[in-house]
């Protein structure tokens, strides 16, 4: 059975975010899908410049992928929050200008707590890094509010 194609994630993306914002030139830029699994992918080529050791990422990037994950996550879920603690296992060094997935999946969520998980997979399936996140979900309009400050 052929799986799926993945379904683009509508997240309204802040334009300037680190992670996901499309005006952002120094950003990371990630586009989020769907998958059949009801959990959020990306496919990712760190370029250069996120350098840590030599030809591999840097460990507060690595963080910024997960993080970015698992806020996709929520964000399936129509929620909004904002990260309150995040646990990162650095497994294996993650490898710049080579495509990496990430996957990102809430696991629990009760009142405005929610509990999410996210890793990154190398080409051959191996998972180089995974966190684990509380996020507290927010009222939307205080995102609105922030945006209209800075515009």
């Amino acid at each position: 059975m052929k799986p799926e194609p993945l379904k683009p994630l509508s997240h309204g993306a802040q334009n300037h975010c680190f992670g996901c914002g499309e005006a952002n030139t120094s950003g990371l830029r990630l586009k989020f899908f769907v998958d059949d699994h009801k959990q959020v992918v990306a496919k990712v080529r760190l370029a250069r410049r996120f350098e840590g050791p030599p030809g591999y990422a840097h460990g507060g990037v690595i963080a910024t992928l997960l993080d970015e994950a698992m806020s996709k996550a929520n964000r399936l879920h129509g929620v909004v929050a904002m990260t309150r603690q995040m646990e990162i296992e650095y497994l294996r060094p993650v490898p710049l200008q080579q495509t990496i997935t990430l996957a990102g999946r809430r696991t629990a969520h009760q009142g405005r707590k929610h509990h999410c998980e996210a890793e990154i997979i190398n080409a051959s399936g191996t998972v180089l890094a995974r966190g684990k996140a509380l996020f507290i979900a927010i009222d939307r309009s205080l995102i609105e509010r922030l945006e209209k400050r800075m515009a």
